[in-house]
């Protein structure tokens, strides 16, 4: 059971992880690993989100990525270590979301009071995620927090970051319980529209058009795909619930917030990703079908 609206905890959490994505597609990522021999776009994916984690073998990024690829994620790991230790990677990623941030949505914004109040809302709501269970917010659970009254955009995106792999390390679990492989994972996802187009998708997790095509027909044999691509009646009410599961299993921070604090937290953080769309923060073609 749940006090809050229904699906009031995803709408929030999407706002957030918005705010969160938008430095994986910054050119600033790409500027502060440069120096350091990290510019392949691949890479510095990789090392970025999985910093966290410290020196982590390729077996252990694939497990905790899930719908990535182990060959791609083999190519950089561990070798990008030898590049930039993760403390190095960290440091570089730290400034790079300030860049980022401030690009985005201006100084005023990222120094506004409005700011704060998102950052001390995000921050709290993630005092409800657990580590058990959960590597990549766990490990990010460990970094230290931006203090809130210097860089309130930096507290917000590291409390952004925490909620997102908390809500993520959740979906792996009910992606498995359905028995959904990481590229099944995507493909359904993507045939559903809300998903980032098969191009995308298989460019930065390492697939190609035979891996992809051999997904869709495990999922037509298994009657979630049909023969034009789209998900059917079954596909649909799967992908239905696996979202109501990840509700279920990530409801935790958004309770500890309460109602009026979700709302007034969205609100703010939808207000910030509007201003970072319109400022060019995403690809135009990013999300959809092909």
């Amino acid at each position: 059971m749940t006090s809050l609206p229904e699906r009031a905890g995803r709408r929030c959490h999407n706002a957030l992880n918005s705010l969160h994505s938008a430095l994986y597609f910054s050119p600033a990522l790409g500027k502060e690993l440069a120096p350091y021999g990290i510019d392949d776009p691949q890479a510095v994916n990789l090392a970025v989100r999985a910093a966290p984690l410290g020196a982590a073998t390729a077996g252990t990024v694939t497990a905790t990525f899930y719908n990535y690829s182990h060959t791609l994620v083999a190519r950089f790991i561990p070798e990008v270590w030898e590049s930039a230790s993760p403390e190095t990677v960290l440091a570089a990623r730290l400034r790079a979301v300030d860049a980022t941030l401030r690009r985005l949505l201006g100084e005023e914004t990222v120094a506004s009071g409005e700011m704060a109040e998102a950052a001390r809302l995000a921050l709290r709501a993630a005092e409800g995620c657990v580590r058990a269970g959960r590597p990549l917010y766990a490990a990010n659970a460990d970094l230290p927090v931006p203090p809130v009254a210097q860089a309130p955009h930096l507290a917000l995106w590291h409390a952004a970051t925490l909620l997102r792999e908390h809500r993520g390390d959740g979906h792996i679990a009910a992606l498995q319980n359905a028995e959904l492989g990481p590229l099944e994972a995507v493909v359904s996802h993507t045939a559903s529209g809300r998903g980032i187009r098969p191009k995308w998708a298989m460019g930065t997790r390492g697939y190609n058009a035979q891996d992809w095509s051999a997904a869709q027909a495990r999922l037509v044999e298994r009657g979630l795909l049909g023969g034009d691509g789209e998900l059917t009646e079954r596909g649909t009410a799967l992908r239905q619930r696996l979202e109501e599961d990840t509700d279920r299993l990530d409801r935790a921070p958004y309770e500890l917030l309460g109602a009026e604090g979700v709302a007034r937290l969205t609100e703010l953080a939808s207000g910030f990703v509007k201003t970072a769309l319109e400022a060019g923060a995403f690809p135009a073609d990013l999300i959809g079908k092909d």
